[in-house]
């Protein structure tokens, strides 16, 4: 069968078909978005396939087949997973999530710390933000700095005091 051919049948199909493929794979996935893209991907495959169709089925029969497999392969796959997980963890959360007010003052008390620690000189704010930002054991913050590893205790807790008081200077410590 020769491209144009081809195009007209699966303009036809589409236009015959195309409501219930829709209505099919939404009675799977129970999102219309998705249903669509289904219906849109088994069109995809059936204008690759339709040389290979050999008429043992009805079209229809066909397309049914092909939106179902492509309905099961969505509903195993990793990322609708995902969303489910996501969605079921929003629902199950929105109760426990701060407020507007709570957010944005966090944030400014996270950000005050921030401009804190980069007060500190920079032999202190390194080891500092390796330590406590990188997740980096005393060991690797040494490798890192090419320091000693007493040296880096000794800066840590020099760094630590100096935080101190001026977070308590700042009164963002929280005692």
């Amino acid at each position: 069968m020769d491209k144009s051919n081809r195009n007209l049948l699966l303009e036809e199909i589409m236009k015959e078909y195309g409501d219930e493929l829709v209505r099919l794979a939404y009675s799977y996935v129970k999102d219309a978005d998705i249903a669509k893209d289904i219906t849109q991907n088994s069109f995809v495959k059936c204008y690759k396939k339709l040389d290979s169709f050999r008429g043992d089925s009805k079209i229809k029969t066909w397309l049914y087949r092909i939106t179902i497999n492509e309905c099961k392969d969505h509903l195993k796959s990793w990322n609708h997973k995902k969303v489910q997980v996501l969605d079921y963890i929003q629902e199950n959360t929105k109760s426990q999530l701060p407020s507007a007010e709570t957010t944005v003052l966090k944030e400014a008390k996270n950000q005050q710390i921030k401009n804190i620690v980069l007060s500190l000189p920079k032999k202190y704010r390194e080891v500092i933000h390796l330590y406590y930002f990188e997740s980096l054991n005393i060991e690797e913050v040494a490798e890192v700095t090419d320091l000693a590893v007493n040296t880096v205790k000794t800066r840590l807790r020099r760094a630590k005091q100096r935080l101190k008081i001026k977070l308590e200077e700042a009164d963002v410590y929280e005692r």
